[in-house]
C-alpha cells in the first residue's frame, strides 16, 4: 500500500466483502504485519465502524452494522461503481430517479476532492423508461422483498381485477428486466407459477402464513422468466420456441451490431451465416427482413414457409396502394 489512507480504504473493503476475517489473512491480503492490521482496525473504530474482536484459533474480525452512520470513504472504483448506479436509476423502472439524484449529491459532499472530480466527470444519460410504462411504486417494491425473505403468503390486488377479487401467492423473486420489475410466485389459487407485473399490484397483506419454496421450474430464476418472456415454457432452459439461420448478404461488420443474442458466422468478406430465434416464424422472418440484404440458405422450412407468406403479405399490401 502506498499509503496508510489507501490502506484503510482496503482494510475497509475486504471487511465489507464478508462476515469474518481472520487477522492472518488480512494481513497478508494487505502486504502487512499482524500488529499493523491491528492498529489499522483501531483506527477504523475511531472513525466509527463496529468492528468486532472474533475469537478463535485464528482471530479475526467482523464488520457490525451501527446506528450510526461513519465518515464515508470510498476507493476509487466504488465511487465510480456508486455515481454510475445512481446516475442511471431513472432507467430502473422503480420510481426513485429524483431520490437518487438526491443521494449522489449528498454523497458528492463527502467525497474528496480527487474522486469528486472523477465523478462529476462521469456524464451518464440513461434512456427514459419505454413510452407507456408505468414505473414501480419503491413501497410496493419493499413490500415484495420483504415477503419473499420472511417467506410469507401475499394477499393483492392485480392488474383491472376488481377490489374484491384477491391474488394469494407465493412470492420466491423480484426481479427487473427491460425497465419493468416484477414478481415471480406460485399462484396459490390457480395451482401454476405467474410473473406478475409489480406496478400492476396492490398489496393488501405481506403478514400471511409462512411457506416452504417450492423450486423454480428449471432451478433457475434467470432461465425461467427469459424462456416466458420469450414465449416458451415453463421447464425450458430459455431457448427461443423457433430458430433458424440465413445466408446474409453482408459482411459481418455490418451484421454484428444488429445481431442481438443471434449467431454471426462470417462465411468471406461479403457474405455472413446469421442464426437467430424468436417467439414465432413470422416474427422470425421478420427480424431478418430487417437487415435489407440479399437471402439465401434458408433453414428449416418453417422459416421458408413464413418468408412465403410475408411475401403475400407485402404484395397484397402494394397492391392495395395502387
Amino acid at each position: 500500500m502506498s499509503s496508510p489512507t489507501e490502506r484503510l480504504l482496503a482494510l475497509l473493503s475486504l471487511l465489507q466483502a464478508r462476515r469474518d476475517w481472520p487477522g492472518a489473512v488480512l494481513a497478508e491480503r494487505l502486504a502487512v504485519s499482524d500488529r499493523t492490521v491491528r492498529r489499522d482496525v483501531d483506527r477504523l473504530r475511531e472513525l466509527g465502524y463496529r468492528i468486532q474482536a472474533v475469537k478463535g484459533p485464528d482471530g479475526g474480525y467482523r464488520l457490525q452494522a451501527g446506528s450510526e452512520l461513519p465518515p464515508l470513504l470510498f476507493d476509487d472504483e466504488q465511487a465510480v461503481a456508486l455515481a454510475i448506479a445512481l446516475r442511471t436509476a431513472t432507467a430502473a423502472g422503480a420510481g426513485i430517479g429524483e431520490d437518487a439524484l438526491r443521494a449522489l449529491a449528498t454523497v458528492r459532499q463527502v467525497l474528496p476532492a480527487r474522486l469528486r472530480h472523477r465523478v462529476d466527470a462521469l456524464e451518464v444519460e440513461p434512456m427514459p423508461p419505454a413510452a407507456g410504462a408505468t414505473q414501480a411504486e419503491p413501497g410496493v417494491l419493499l413490500v415484495l422483498a420483504e415477503a419473499v425473505r420472511a417467506r410469507t403468503v401475499l394477499r393483492f390486488e392485480y392488474g383491472e381485477d376488481a377490489p374484491e377479487a384477491l391474488r394469494r401467492a407465493e412470492p420466491h423473486h423480484v426481479v427487473a428486466a427491460s425497465g419493468r420489475w416484477y414478481l415471480v410466485a406460485w399462484d396459490l389459487d390457480r395451482a401454476d407459477w405467474r410473473i406478475f407485473r409489480a406496478d400492476r399490484i396492490r398489496p393488501r397483506s405481506h403478514a400471511g402464513a409462512r411457506f416452504a419454496p417450492r423450486e423454480v421450474p428449471g432451478g433457475d430464476v434467470h432461465g425461467y422468466v427469459s424462456a416466458r418472456f420469450r414465449g416458451t415454457g415453463p421447464d425450458t432452459s430459455g431457448a427461443w420456441p423457433c430458430t433458424g439461420s440465413v445466408v446474409l448478404g453482408l459482411p459481418a461488420r455490418r451484421v454484428l451490431p444488429f445481431a442481438g443474442d443471434g449467431a454471426v458466422e462470417p462465411l468471406d468478406e461479403q457474405r455472413t451465416r446469421l442464426t437467430a430465434g424468436a417467439w414465432s416464424w413470422g416474427a422470425l422472418a421478420a427480424f431478418f427482413g430487417r437487415f435489407e440484404a440479399p437471402m439465401s440458405q434458408v433453414e428449416p422450412v418453417e422459416l421458408t414457409a413464413a418468408f412465403a407468406e410475408q411475401a403475400g403479405r407485402f404484395a397484397a399490401a402494394v397492391g392495395s396502394g395502387l
